[in-house]
């Protein structure tokens, strides 16, 4: 399977080419006893941050497995592809006039929310599957289940606005992402879309799940590892800052001495 990977970079004709060829080899896979199933493959399965990173791309693609017994249907397939980022804990928080002056006030956290969430579909989210199946399984934006604690005090009526405030702010940085239409049909089987990672992509263990549905029902799932991970200096201090952070708060301090007593060694004037 990622022996093809190379081909999915290069331009659409012999991209096309690639995809029949790997069509052929999945020809060769063993029926799997549904009557459709998903056979899908990262262009890269581990991300490398250095100190030049400014953002990657990865390509998912794949096929539709459908074997003999499968019956045939009016609808067309729909497919949906997320990629989501380790789960943290994130706070929201509003700011208010207190003594005139602009401060935080109210705040709700929501908890086990992924890092980073991009999710590309075939048609808009409400166009492939009824709410609750969207809701089950994290297919648009607005279908995620945020949990939050139950001590926030925040009202029941107001933790919409903490809600669309949070997706906003993780929309306008970069780490939250919906896309309609991008996932491309090479043939009526094979897929491809291409989903980027920004510059400020958290680094773990990520999930890229697929998934078919047709006629608003889910057919079959496939799910992808991808780690994102820091390396050379980089992964270096980032260990130091949250493994040992009273070491790494003294070292800054000394290095920020160190260049302060360097900087006015070097411009002092006799």
């Amino acid at each position: 399977m990622r022996c093809v990977r190379s081909l999915l970079r290069r331009p659409a004709g012999e991209a096309l080419a690639g995809a029949l060829a790997l069509a052929l080899a999945l020809t060769l896979l063993p029926a799997s006893g549904k009557a459709e199933d998903l056979v899908v493959d990262l262009s890269d399965d581990t991300i490398n941050i250095e100190s030049n990173f400014t953002g990657a791309n990865i390509v998912v693609f794949g096929q539709i497995v459908r074997d003999a017994a499968t019956v045939g249907r009016p609808e067309p397939y729909d497919l949906a592809v997320i990629v989501s980022g380790p789960e943290t804990r994130v706070t929201t928080r509003r700011k208010g006039r207190f003594a005139g002056i602009w401060v935080n006030r109210d705040a709700e956290t929501f908890l086990e929310v992924p890092s980073f969430l991009v999710t590309h579909t075939s048609r808009r989210a409400n166009e492939i599957a009824p709410r609750p199946v969207l809701e089950q399984h994290r297919i648009g934006l607005f279908n995620l289940n945020l949990p939050i604690t139950g001590d926030s005090g925040v009202p029941m009526s107001d933790r919409d606005n903490f809600r669309r405030a949070f997706l906003r702010l993780r929309v306008e940085s970069g780490l939250y992402a919906e896309r309609s239409g991008v996932i491309e049909f090479l043939s009526d089987t094979l897929f491809r879309t291409t989903v980027p990672l920004p510059a400020n992509v958290p680094v773990g263990e990520y999930t890229v799940t697929t998934y078919l549905l047709r006629g608003g029902a889910l057919l079959a799932s496939n799910e992808q590892s991808l780690v994102v991970a820091k390396t050379g200096f980089e992964q270096l201090t980032y260990r130091l800052a949250y493994n040992y952070a009273a070491v790494y708060g003294l070292l800054a301090i000394a290095l920020a001495v160190f260049t302060g007593w360097l900087a006015g060694v070097i411009f002092r004037r006799d």
